[in-house]
């Protein structure tokens, strides 16, 4: 009996194992790990994204998939990828140099994986899901850590309320939930579901609260705005925008008054810049100031391909001056804007390829739905944070995207083609 029992176990798993279903089943899995881990573990998410890619191998349609690679909103990822590659050749940095920053365009080749598999996939909504509990649960630790710093996972404990990784990551994490959550909202109040409105609308006011009261980066503060302003236009009737911004004015000014962390970020606009202006101080403002200024004349050298990959911070060192404490000192790799940062390296031909990028992922979520509300939430706020930091390129950010991007893509593809079945059956 025991041997009859491992045999139908055997073949039980044997047929899990040659089964495409069981194989969809866990390339979902994984993806949906890799969503709930990005906030916490740069380590965890790269694992489970090398799982998920993995398990789509064995029963990958390599012709459809090699078919969809030909579309445009997969192509001009692609393009910039390879753009960085060739960008090689003419760079002067060391060959170290330039091959390390190919890397942070290697993650968009992940993209047309994403959407190629979540337009067949039924579980792409589970991926907004994991992501919402994961902010969930990352933002109650963050007020624990506010209370007890000793709980935090960072060694220097010098962030207030950051359990792991950093203030901007967090605060782009927690701005996106609390916006997308809107659409959502609106639509349950529509449909007289309050019980279940009320419930995401204390979720998306939680990571207000927090942002208010615990910490916030004052990207979000300048972007938060704009991602309701994008949400009002689309989802909101005039008299609805009316109040909601007068509730919002009178939100934002009780906020101003209560919390003294956030008179504190925003007070520190005006004082960043004139310790610059006055002192050369190397402030957070000052620095992107600085950085902005050479990068443009960078790019004026070599505008139309730029100084090859890899090249921007043997440019900062050459146009080092000063020296000790002063900004014009400083010399990096990153010029903290998205657009300069491809600027100096590929020129007018990365700028096109970028805004290519951004363009089609913004007219691909033209539409009503979940879906596009989300995939065009995360290109906007991609769009106006990179003004401020280059967040294709950094790991957290750029992820952010591309997960964002690649599912709910493959989701507004997947229900384009079942109307259009539809529409055909119709007809």
């Amino acid at each position: 009996m025991t041997t009859f029992a491992q045999e139908t176990t055997t073949q039980m798993l044997w047929r899990r194992f040659r089964s495409p279903v069981a194989w969809a089943e866990a390339v979902d899995l994984f993806a949906i790990l890799t969503v709930a881990a990005l906030p916490w573990s740069t380590s965890l998410t790269a694992i489970f994204n090398v799982a998920f890619l993995l398990c789509m191998v064995p029963f990958l349609d390599t012709r459809a998939f090699l078919q969809s690679l030909t579309r445009p909103i997969c192509a001009a990822p692609i393009a910039l990828f390879l753009l960085a590659l060739v960008g090689t050749l003419w760079s002067d940095a060391a060959w170290g140099a330039r091959l390390y920053a190919v890397g942070p365009t290697v993650k968009l080749l992940v993209l047309p994986v994403l959407l190629y598999h979540f337009e067949r996939s039924p579980r792409g909504h589970w991926m907004f899901i994991a992501f919402l509990v994961s902010c969930a649960l990352l933002s109650v630790m963050s007020w624990l850590v506010a209370f007890h710093p000793e709980l935090t996972l960072k060694p220097d404990q010098a962030e207030r309320g950051i359990f792991v990784k950093n203030y901007i990551d967090q605060s782009q994490e927690f701005a996106l939930c609390a916006v997308a959550l809107g659409y959502p909202i609106v639509l349950l109040l529509r449909q007289k579901r309050y019980w279940l409105a009320g419930l995401l609308t204390v979720l998306a006011l939680s990571f207000f609260v927090n942002m208010v009261f615990v910490v916030v980066s004052r990207t979000a503060l300048v972007t938060v705005p704009i991602m309701f302003g994008v949400f009002a236009l689309l989802h909101l009737r005039w008299r609805s925008i009316v109040i909601i911004a007068a509730v919002l004015l009178a939100g934002a000014a009780i906020a101003w008054q209560a919390s003294p962390q956030l008179r504190k970020t925003a007070d520190s606009f005006v004082s960043d810049y004139t310790r610059y202006k006055e002192k050369g101080e190397p402030t957070s403002l000052g620095l992107r100031l600085e950085f902005w200024r050479k990068s443009l004349g960078f790019f004026a050298e070599a505008p139309i391909r730029g100084h090859g990959t890899g090249s921007t911070r043997g440019l900062f060192e050459q146009a080092k001056t000063g020296s000790g404490y002063q900004a014009s000192a400083e010399v990096i790799g990153n010029p903290h804007n998205q657009t300069l940062n491809i600027a100096v390296q590929w020129g007018v031909i990365g700028i096109a390829v970028l805004f290519a990028i951004w363009s089609l992922h913004l007219l691909l979520f033209r539409g009503d739905g979940l879906a596009y509300w989300i995939g065009l939430l995360v290109v906007v706020q991609n769009i106006f944070t990179s003004l401020f930091n280059s967040h294709l390129f950094d790991f957290h950010e750029g992820w952010m995207y591309v997960l964002g991007v690649g599912v709910a893509g493959g989701m507004v593809i997947r229900a384009q083609r079942e109307a259009a079945k539809l529409g055909e059956a119709g007809s």
